[in-house]
This record gives C-alpha cells, sequence and structure tokens, in this order.
C-alpha cells in the first residue's frame, strides 16, 4: 500500500506562496510612483498659494511700507472656504489667494485661531474643486504620506515620506499644546504651512504646521479630524470660545480586559500626560497617568471627542468627567474655564 502523507493548510499555503514570483524591485518602484502620482492629481486642483501682506514698521522712507509673505491652504467647500495655518494669515492687513490655474483674487479672513494654528480665509471665484477630507483616526504609523504646498512661492511642489509618528503634542504660539500631532518624514519648507498632508488615495489626513530645525525629517502636521471642528466652528462663528481644563493628553488603546470589565462603548481614551499648574483639571483632582473616558455622560475615545464635548458652552458650568486610574473607574467633579487661571 502506498503510504499517504496528509499535508496541513499551512504547508499548503506556503506552497503555494511559493509559487507565486514575488514582484521586482522595478514593479514595486513603479507601484510607489503611481502612488504617489495619484494622490498628487487628485488634490492638486484644491491647493492654493496664499500671498499675505502686513504692515511694516519704517524705520526711514526707503523701507517697504508692507511686509510680504506666503503660505498655502486648500479648498474645502466649492462656495471659497479655505483652510490654511494660522501663523500664515494672522495679523495680514491684506490676502491674496492664487489658483493652480493662475487666477488670482482677494481673500477674507473667516476666521483664525492661533491655539490650534488653523485658519479660513475665503475667495468668490467659479468651479472651486475642494479636496476630500479623510479620517486621521485611521491613520497607521509607516503608511505613505505625501506632502504638497509652496516652499518659499515655488508654487505646487510635492514631497512624500511616511507617517513617523500619531500623537505628538506641538505648541502653538500662542502658548496652548496642539495635541494628536502627524509626525511625518515628508519634507516641508516655509511655504508648505497650510497645505495638505495626504494619503495614498488622495484624502487629506492632516494640515502641514511645522518642522524642527535643524533636524531633518521631523515634520508635523495637525491631525485632519481637529481641523475639521476647528474649521466648522470658524465658519460658523468667526472664532472659537474653549472650555479650559488644563490637560496635556495622547489617545492610548484600553486594554480589553477594562473595556470588558467596565462595559466602555470605547476601546479607547485620553491619556493624561502633563497638567498645567494651577488649571481645573489639577485643582479637581486629575493626576498624570489617569485615562479620560467619559465627559458629562459622553464617551471619550480621543482627545478630538475631548475637544469637541469641551465648548464654550461649558466654561463655568460644573461637569464631571470618567476616568480609569489604574484599574478603578472614578468620576471627578470639574469646572472648565476659558483659560489658565
Amino acid at each position: 500500500m502506498t503510504p499517504v502523507r496528509l499535508v496541513s493548510n499551512s504547508e499548503s499555503e506556503e506552497r503555494s506562496l511559493a509559487s507565486v514570483p514575488s514582484p521586482s524591485d522595478d514593479q514595486l518602484l513603479d507601484a510607489y510612483s503611481h502612488a504617489v502620482t495619484s494622490a498628487a492629481e487628485r488634490v492638486s486642483p484644491s491647493v492654493v498659494n496664499i500671498e499675505v501682506y502686513q504692515a511694516a514698521q519704517r524705520r526711514d522712507r526707503r523701507q517697504p511700507q508692507e511686509n510680504r509673505g506666503n503660505g498655502s491652504g486648500f479648498v474645502i467647500t466649492p462656495d471659497g472656504y479655505i483652510l490654511t495655518n494660522s501663523h500664515v494669515v494672522h495679523g495680514a492687513t491684506r490676502i491674496e489667494v492664487t489658483l493652480p490655474d493662475g487666477q488670482h483674487y482677494g481673500a477674507e479672513l473667516i476666521g483664525d485661531d492661533p491655539d490650534t494654528d488653523l485658519a479660513v480665509v475665503r475667495i468668490h471665484a467659479p468651479h472651486l474643486v475642494p479636496a476630500k477630507l479623510g479620517d486621521s483616526q485611521s491613520i497607521k504609523v509607516g503608511q505613505l504620506a505625501i506632502a504638497i504646498g509652496n516652499p518659499y512661492g515655488f508654487q505646487y511642489t510635492v514631497t512624500a515620506g511616511v507617517v513617523s509618528a500619531l500623537g505628538r503634542s506641538l505648541r502653538a504660539k500662542s502658548g496652548r499644546l496642539i495635541d494628536n500631532v502627524i509626525q511625518t518624514d515628508a519634507a516641508l519648507n516655509p511655504g508648505n504651512s497650510g497645505g495638505p498632508l495626504v494619503n495614498s488615495r488622495g484624502e487629506v489626513i492632516g494640515v502641514n504646521t511645522a518642522v524642527i530645525l535643524p533636524a531633518q525629517g521631523i515634520c508635523f502636521a495637525t491631525a485632519i479630524n481637529t481641523a475639521k471642528l476647528v474649521a466648522a466652528a470658524l465658519i460658523q462663528n468667526g472664532e472659537i470660545t474653549r472650555g479650559y481644563i488644563g490637560v496635556a493628553g495622547q489617545t492610548v488603546p484600553l486594554h480589553r480586559r477594562l473595556v470588558r470589565f467596565h462595559n466602555l462603548e470605547a476601546e479607547s481614551g485620553v491619556l493624561v500626560v502633563s497638567l498645567e499648574p494651577e488649571s481645573p483639571a489639577r485643582r479637581a483632582g486629575l493626576i498624570e497617568g489617569d485615562v479620560i473616558i467619559g465627559f458629562n455622560g459622553q464617551t471619550i475615545g480621543s482627545i478630538d471627542d475631548l475637544h469637541k464635548y469641551l465648548t464654550g458652552e461649558r466654561v463655568g458650568v460644573p461637569s464631571e468627567l470618567s476616568v480609569l486610574r489604574g484599574s478603578d473607574r472614578r468620576t471627578i467633579a470639574i469646572v472648565p474655564s476659558t483659560k489658565a487661571a
């Protein structure tokens, strides 16, 4: 009798995989190049150059009356709203926008939020193409990241890299920490500020914000989920009033045992990384290492959730934070304010 040898599923899978030829280096490079070019082509009609003019302090008549700078931005609505950085347009006496087809338009500053380094301007122009906004919660470290902008006035420059890290914090010029910042090694230079950081599908995942000098390959973008909330408030009200509790936080996953034990609706929360002195959070008894999972009965699964519920209406109003301290769940009474005490 001929002996019969049983082959496991794993062995058969290994044989089938071994029979499939591996892609060559040329094919891999072509696929990478196609991903970058396709993403750039999708978002390019939305990217604009922003020229800013500010009144100059002249010591003599030979000096110019205006200082001139430039940055980037991208169209977010068909009726002309454009998202950019606050530091690009803050204090501007005049703003001009150049579209990809070379047309120039005067722009109106709708709202400016130095705390997140975001701003919205508006132009009145026909046939505008808004960029497709993605979800910064779904991005992963190592995935492709493509930055588009106008560094040093060179219009429409594309650089590519990867998402280097997530959940970074960056201090804005206002002194407030911008949480949940994306770190990338896609090269950014002066003038890239306000331009989009996009994924391989051409969806905007961040707003290019800053670089660390003289380091190489350490660049930052404000997460698009944060930018969506800020832009909507600026368009509606022209300004943002926030509830302040004085926490620097980071979105972190929760252990499955904790999720099941406490019957939590989200599998993530906001880790308290640090507390501002004399802040509402410190006065309420929060400590570093606490994980915020709820605010006034609303589930907090990310730093964006916390920002969403800390609205101006909560200022001075007694509220409740639900936190995990170790494996214990606690409720902490807190009164948000508008700024540090």
